[in-house]
């Protein structure tokens, strides 16, 4: 009988590829296959922070995401995605599965887990997360002591994302996108403007730090955050 292989859920950070764990680059440099996503068949970014560690001789298995507000659309190649690594998995090859940041949170690996962690050996490697690199690029601690800090998505319903606010000393907010003009209407009421920060691409060679209350557009690229610090000023 072939021994299956094992699947490695592996996180390689927010951008910088010296932020990848020595973990992640010991299974990256030995992988025999290297899957990732690709957002409607562009570049993946996973796979170009590890790329300075990927085998020349690595077999590459792109899954093709497909961005849509509908959910079928991705719940099918995640399907496809599972399908194609279990095909590995039982011909005893091992596959490395790169996610950007940390592979359980809000990462896209935590769905191919479910598909495949009941029947293979699934192992998660955690990754640095784009939330942690925004507080170090912006030199600012994201909480002390007893402060209480949040991970808000900026899809949040306006009442929600206003509670949440009031009652945390920091919080990230994230997936803002075209949702930016809606978050900065909620932190002018609540007179955060001038507490807030945006991150773009932290650690990326092209990274930007701006105060929101500088930042003039009615939107954010995908990699970005939103630091906002609602308690006393204690830095």
């Amino acid at each position: 009988m072939v021994k299956h292989g094992t699947v490695y859920g592996v996180g390689v950070g927010p951008g910088d590829p010296e932020l990848m764990t020595v973990k992640a680059w010991r299974l990256i440099s030995t992988a025999p296959v290297i899957a990732y996503l690709a957002a409607n068949g562009k570049d993946s970014t996973a796979r170009d922070i590890a790329l300075p560690f990927i085998p020349d001789d690595a077999e590459h298995l792109v899954i093709d995401m497909p961005m849509r507000t509908e959910r079928e659309p991705g719940e099918k190649a995640y399907d496809f995605g599972a399908k194609a690594i279990a095909v590995h998995l039982k011909a005893g090859r091992d596959v490395v599965v790169l996610c950007e940041g940390d592979p359980f949170f809000y990462g896209s690996f935590m769905y191919l887990f479910a598909r495949l962690a009941k029947a293979h050996t699934t192992v998660v490697v955690p990754g640095v997360t784009s939330i942690t690199a925004s507080a170090a690029a912006i030199g600012r601690p994201l909480s002390a002591r007893n402060e209480v800090v949040k991970v808000l998505p900026a899809t949040l319903a306006e009442d929600r994302l206003r509670e949440e606010l009031l009652t945390t000393e920091s919080a990230a907010i994230i997936k803002v996108g075209r949702h930016l003009p809606r978050v900065r209407n909620i932190l002018g009421l609540l007179d955060l403007t001038t507490r807030a920060h945006v991150i773009i691409k932290a650690t990326h060679e092209d990274q930007q730090t701006i105060p929101l209350a500088e930042f003039s557009g009615d939107t954010l690229p995908y990699f970005a955050t939103i630091l906002v610090y609602t308690g006393a000023e204690a830095w």
